[in-house]
């Protein structure tokens, strides 16, 4: 069954997946498995733990497919090679990036595949469930369509070179960030978040209406309170203390990281009237700071918010 892309408008703020940064505890080292199938452009690529940190910077500037397959999977193969085909059909406009499960376990969990084939859109930074199992092709061709007119419409409409473009012709180049949020970016992407929080807050202090610097600094939060946890021992804790307010916004983070946004806002909205005042005040100051997370023009946060302002008032 095919998963709805986000309709016109959708927000997809964030500076990384979030998802991709809460990770289950790893054995030893991974199992050697078979690689896809190498390309030698730019269209078709392989992605891994250790590499995805590049295919999420690329999807600021176009859609990337993500493909997690496994060699021992005959349908794996069926839809890298459908998928192959489709991607290169838009000239440049999409790239696919397959992912081997058995050699991408913290990407298996970051992205909850279920099963094999699973495939996931990224476009700026944030996925966008597609499929898993066999799609048929008309169908698969609709919700590419649609990536990219999502890709569009968040600044990630951009094309490479496939190598059939004429000699000479220059490659779109993206506009350099500015120099603190680049700092901060390089900072998460070496999992420094106290340093990226640090270069966020300068720039907040240089321009307190960096809008984009305010849901950066939010997002970078968010990483380091999920930092060193685990998605069992998160939810373990919150079962079995459910009068533990740490525990149930550790619980609102994590659904938050997942794409489960109803369900953290219901979470601590629901927590509210039941809380004393230094317990309501956390939690006000929690779910503000997610609303920065989700975007604030997203619907999802203006029903939040709405509920949250009836409970204050």
């Amino acid at each position: 069954m095919t998963n709805p892309i986000p309709p016109s408008g959708a927000s997809l703020r964030g500076a990384v997946d979030l998802t991709a940064l809460v990770q289950r505890q790893q054995a030893a080292a991974q199992p050697a498995g078979a690689h896809a199938p190498a390309s030698a452009d730019r269209i078709v690529v392989e992605t891994d733990d250790a590499s995805f940190g590049q295919v999420l910077e690329l999807s600021r500037t176009l859609p990337v497919v993500v493909a997690v397959w496994a060699s021992w999977s005959e349908p794996s193969q069926q839809v890298l090679a459908s998928l192959e085909r489709l991607v290169r059909a838009r000239e440049g406009r999409l790239v696919l990036a397959a992912a081997d499960a058995d050699r991408s376990p913290q990407l298996v969990q970051a992205l909850q595949v279920q099963s094999v084939p699973t495939v996931v859109a990224l476009v700026a930074g944030q996925p966008v469930p597609l499929f898993a199992g066999e799609q048929p092709d008309d169908v698969v061709s609709q919700l590419f369509d649609q990536l990219l007119e999502l890709g569009a419409q968040h600044g990630a409409g951009g094309r490479i070179e496939t190598g059939d473009e004429a000699e000479g012709e220059a490659p779109p180049t993206e506009q350099p960030l500015p120099p603190l949020h680049q700092e901060a970016y390089d900072a998460i992407e070496r999992r420094d978040y106290d340093a990226a929080a640090a270069a966020y807050r300068t720039a907040i202090a240089q321009d307190p209406r960096d809008a984009l610097a305010v849901a950066g600094l939010a997002q970078v939060s968010l990483l380091g309170r999920l930092a060193g946890k685990t998605l069992d021992s998160i939810r373990a804790a919150a079962a079995a203390s459910p009068d533990d307010l740490g525990a149930q916004l550790d619980v609102a983070d994590l659904d938050i990281s997942g794409g489960h946004i109803d369900d953290a806002f219901d979470r601590l909205l629901t927590l509210f009237p039941e809380l004393d005042a230094d317990g309501r005040k956390a939690v006000r100051e929690r779910i503000v700071e997610l609303f920065e997370v989700v975007g604030t023009d997203d619907p999802r946060v203006a029903a939040a918010r709405a509920r949250l302002a009836s409970l204050l008032y």
